[in-house]
């Protein structure tokens, strides 16, 4: 009899007589393609269905069976595909533990990872590389660059993924010397330049060396994406050489994502007078529309605290999603607006609005209350949680609403907070403790005091902050043999309190205190010479 073309509905389940004789006697290649199909598609869903109707009716299953299903896999999930592959044999060969090692890899399981790594019998570059990625992602850069070392001495062909990982390794560790010998390996193994350019852009910038970035950007002729020329612009402007920035931003029409990268630097370096004249041109050029531009620019405003102008941004989003509602609710609460944040957080949950409050939103309008002594309102919102969105608090929503409480002297709510978060099984982390502590010492509560900033110290005993704020509870209620104690911990640990940033506001920007004033002030006027194509 023939078979029709292998179909499933949408949900991939086996309804009708037909689909289970299909299912019964199709070859298992045509079913491990239709698994891979689903992946592909962007439905793992139906994948794992059509999966677990093949697993409980065939005995054929094989290693290409399971190897699609480990892409999109969440951890728990992934562990039980990886165990059903060891009961049905399906886990050994090179395609399999490479997908496996992959699968870890992307959940940042170096202990699984490493141990699927050992049970390989051979090793191709994949494989070499998943684990490369997988030190990467779990912040171990020098044990990544020892992955590399290995597979020299293993004679493994490296490719442009594994020398694209490895300059991300030297741009963690600040490695100018290693990464220039990985570009000089490069040129030596006549890779494609194209390929690596980005890479070597992103090295060179992240460790101060624009000159080289250029170079290598200038030395393509011609063969330049918009990728490259975002990354460079970025470099440029992280470095303060925002003349150089500008020439390479007019050489193509600029794009949103480099606009943003621009904009992004101007907000973390509270560079009004920069970010406005991009925001200047990104009118001219249209690109005002994009609503992620728009959210970084509305973002850059609030920081430098011009409120108006930021409002200003928000009001001409024409497509708001929930990051645009709570950068505003944010940016209003941190500059001490918190009724206008409440207001808009109302404004945002009305009837016929689509975008719904998030658990960042609900910190922001949280944060908003505390910085505003809004009470009320901060046990609104944070009742609203979970009781309307079935968003359960985190802890940072719980230090926030600790702290709301404790500004206004309701001790006994601030512990029943914090008793409602142990009884939720929500671990307390060192800002619940912080909280818990500045609450008992403004209400004087001195033996639950003690007991929060034991916790604190237990949780992060070498952090300078937090052994002077112990400090400084034990001062006001006259334990001085207790800050002598920590006096000398602070002393033989070498702790040193880190010093705050004092922001002063000049013609150009904000700079702070630590280092050279002039360098920044130079940059603008330097900017204003030099920008003026690209401005035009």
């Amino acid at each position: 009899m023939l078979m029709r073309p292998l179909t499933l509905n949408s949900s991939s389940h086996f309804h009708s007589l037909s689909d289970y004789h299909q299912l019964l006697h199709r070859p298992i290649s045509e079913l491990n393609s239709l698994i891979n199909s689903y992946i592909r598609r962007g439905q793992p869903i139906s994948a794992w269905n059509l999966f677990r109707s093949v697993r409980r009716l065939r005995s054929d299953i094989d290693a290409h069976t399971f190897t699609p299903l480990l892409r999109p896999s969440p951890p728990l999930l992934g562990k039980q595909f990886h165990a059903q592959m060891i009961r049905t044999g399906t886990d050994s060969g090179t395609v399999p533990k490479t997908a496996l090692l992959d699968m870890y890899s992307r959940h940042g399981s170096l202990d699984d990872s490493l141990k699927v790594f050992d049970e390989m019998l051979h090793r191709d570059v994949v494989a070499w590389n998943a684990l490369l990625s997988c030190f990467l992602r779990c912040s171990q850069p020098r044990e990544a660059i020892g992955v590399l070392r290995e597979m020299g001495r293993e004679n493994v062909e490296l490719s442009e993924f594994t020398l694209c990982s490895v300059l991300k390794c030297c741009a963690s560790l600040k490695a100018l010397e290693l990464g220039r010998q990985v570009h000089g390996l490069v040129v030596s193994l006549g890779r494609d330049l194209v390929v690596l350019s980005t890479a070597l852009i992103d090295f060179y910038s992240s460790v101060g060396c624009v000159d080289h970035a250029l170079n290598v950007f200038y030395s393509l002729n011609g063969r330049k994406d918009d990728v490259m020329h975002n990354s460079l612009v970025s470099g440029c402007i992280r470095n303060g050489r925002y003349g150089e920035a500008f020439k390479v931003m007019s050489l193509v029409k600029p794009n949103a994502v480099a606009f943003t990268s621009v904009l992004v630097s101007c907000s973390e370096k509270l560079d009004f007078v920069t970010g406005k004249q991009v925001h200047c041109v990104a009118v001219r050029r249209g690109f005002t529309f994009d609503t992620q531009l728009c959210n970084v620019l509305l973002d850059m405003y609030a920081k430098c605290g011009k409120i108006s102008l930021a409002r200003s941004v928000f009001d001409g989003i024409r497509q708001k999603d929930v990051i645009s509602w709570t950068c505003m609710i944010d940016a209003y609460g941190r500059n001490g607006c918190g009724n206008e944040a409440i207001e808009l957080f109302q404004n945002m949950r009305e009837e016929g609005n689509e975008v719904m409050p998030n658990s960042v939103t609900f910190l922001s309008v949280l944060s908003a209350c505390d910085h505003s002594g809004l009470v009320e309102e901060g046990k609104k919102c944070f009742n609203m949680m979970r009781e309307k969105y079935g968003i359960d608090p985190e802890p940072e929503h719980y230090a926030c609403f600790i702290d709301v409480l404790g500004r206004a002297g309701n001790i006994e709510e601030v512990w029943s907070a914090y008793q409602n978060m142990i009884e939720r099984g929500t671990r307390p982390t060192a800002g619940v403790w912080i909280a818990l502590l500045n609450a008992c010492s403004l209400s004087q509560d001195n033996e639950r005091g003690e007991f929060a900033a034991k916790q604190l110290l237990l949780l992060e005993p070498n952090k300078a902050s937090n052994v002077v704020l112990v400090s400084n509870f034990y001062a006001a209620i006259c334990r001085w043999d207790c800050v002598d104690e920590l006096r000398s911990i602070m002393r033989t640990k070498g702790l040193v309190k880190e010093a705050g940033n004092s922001w002063i506001g000049t013609g150009f920007s904000g700079h702070a205190r630590k280092g050279s004033k002039s360098t920044g002030i130079c940059a603008k006027i330097e900017l204003k010479d030099q920008s003026q194509t690209f401005l035009g």
